[in-house]
């Protein structure tokens, strides 16, 4: 018996076929959920802990400008409160995210300038371009891979000899005066802003935003790692041609401050509001932090909790906001209080995420894959700082929040001491984490333990 099928009976059968076939082939979302994560960081400049609306205490909690999207990453990820950068300053710590290592190693303590003020911080000019490279690892894992904002590890200035970019790892960049390659339409003169730019000072946020985004758009079929590293909110501050106008170098007063902030909100809702018009929203790995912490504190407010700022190795100049949000694998609005993490980790980390292995056996850090993902652990490595060679040219914050050069945590002790041995301090984190009340006379094991162990650190750095 023959079943013969009318036009409209034919249609529905061929309308299924299709369907089922449509079925199987993979969406955009589908094809980007198989493959590696896209990785974003995102390293604000000279951000204290309380500049996030999420990290403040009551103490800052109205008077700092909301920032609603950038909180609003920790709503929809993690937010981590120990998170650490590798150095108080701009270069080094650029140095620690960039190579796994501490950035003295690569010779890089304070930031870059001229050849003659790096030589009186017995620096090196700029940062090795044989030192590992998180872009370069994730080139090999089939990464695309693009820098866009500041550098600031060689070059500007009388250094011209600094490698390019590229020599570390990155397909493309834009980048601001502080690089060996910076963009002409940044800077138009030899220094870091001028009316004549054609991106002006407080629209450059969002032109290293719409790099971003285009880069991320015409690289779709790999997955793409991205420093958007924005100069906001570093003074001096230009939110405006007013301000310009008024004080061409710049202020560094509250109200021109809370406007760069609320801009730099804006533009972080910008990204954010891109990467879900591109289809990539939930396979993309947003890490937010800065390079070190704030000054001016505004007497303290931009600090937080925290002791010290920018230039200090008290908590407020290295203890940094740090959210993650990876819709795809990471749970959303966790507070992870347990784990330490630190700037040298990312770089083994993220090449883990990448699913390959580091070629850098000289890391100092730790794979903490599972922390960015949601499971704390306790950290194995102690973590060890410096800030200051001399004297002469390494200026520290004044009273108490000058710290000692020398800085370790192994748990939840703290120890600060100078590289000569003077000014022991420690400082229980757990019960004390505003760092007010120095125990090193009441724990005198704990000194005995950690002291010889920093000490030798720092004596096997100079002698590399």
């Amino acid at each position: 018996m023959k079943i013969r099928l009318g036009f409209p009976a034919l249609s529905i059968v061929l309308l299924l076929l299709f369907s089922s076939l449509v079925a199987l082939i993979p969406t955009s979302k589908q094809k980007q959920a198989n493959r590696a994560p896209n990785i974003i960081l995102i390293l604000i400049d000279d951000m204290g802990s309380a500049d996030v609306g999420c990290y403040r205490s009551s103490k800052s909690a109205n008077q700092l400008p909301p920032t609603p999207n950038i909180d609003r990453l920790a709503t929809e990820g993690i937010q981590f409160t120990n998170y650490y950068s590798g150095a108080p300053i701009c270069s080094p710590s650029r140095v620690a995210l960039t190579t796994g290592n501490v950035p003295g190693k690569w010779r890089i303590t304070s930031f870059l300038a001229e050849r003659k003020h790096n030589r009186t911080c017995e620096q090196a000019d700029f940062l090795d371009a044989s030192a590992p490279s998180v872009a370069r690892e994730l080139k090999t894992a089939g990464y695309a891979t693009a820098h866009f904002g500041k550098w600031h590890m060689g070059g500007g200035r009388d250094v011209d000899n600094a490698p390019g970019i590229r020599q570390y790892g990155f397909d493309e960049y834009a980048s601001t005066w502080e690089s060996p390659d910076p963009d002409p339409l940044l800077t138009s003169t030899d220094w870091i802003w001028a009316k004549s730019d054609s991106i002006k000072r407080w629209n450059r946020t969002a032109y290293f935003v719409d790099k971003t985004l285009d880069f991320l758009k015409r690289n779709a079929a790999k997955p793409c790692y991205v420093n958007l590293w924005p100069d906001d909110v570093h003074t001096p501050w230009v939110p405006d041609e007013t301000t310009l106008n008024d004080f061409p170098k710049g202020t560094e007063k509250p109200r021109e401050f809370k406007a760069v902030l609320a801009e730099l909100d804006v533009q972080i809702g910008r990204l954010m509001a891109g990467l879900k018009a591109l289809g990539i929203d939930d396979n993309t790995l947003i890490v937010f932090t800065s390079d070190n912490g704030a000054l001016p504190t505004f007497e303290g407010i931009r600090s937080g909790k925290f002791r010290g700022s920018k230039l200090s190795l008290y908590e407020g100049g290295i203890r940094m906001p740090f959210i993650v949000r990876y819709p795809a694998r990471t749970p959303k609005g966790n507070i992870d209080n347990q784990s330490v993490l630190s700037a040298i980790d990312l770089l083994p980390t993220f090449v883990s995420l990448a699913g390959k292995k580091t070629s850098n056996s000289r890391a100092d850090g730790e794979n903490m894959a599972a922390v960015l993902l949601g499971k704390p652990i306790v950290r194995k490595k102690p973590l060890f700082w410096e800030y200051g060679r001399n004297n002469e040219s390494f200026r520290y914050p004044a009273g108490r929040d000058k710290s000692p050069n020398l800085a370790m945590r192994q748990g939840d002790w703290k120890l600060l001491v100078n590289d000569n041995g003077s000014g022991t301090e420690l400082f229980n984190l757990a019960t004390d984490p505003s760092e007010q009340t120095d125990v090193s006379s009441q724990q005198p094991k704990v000194v005995e333990t950690m002291r010889p162990k920093l000490l030798a650190w720092r004596t096997g750095l100079v002698k590399e």
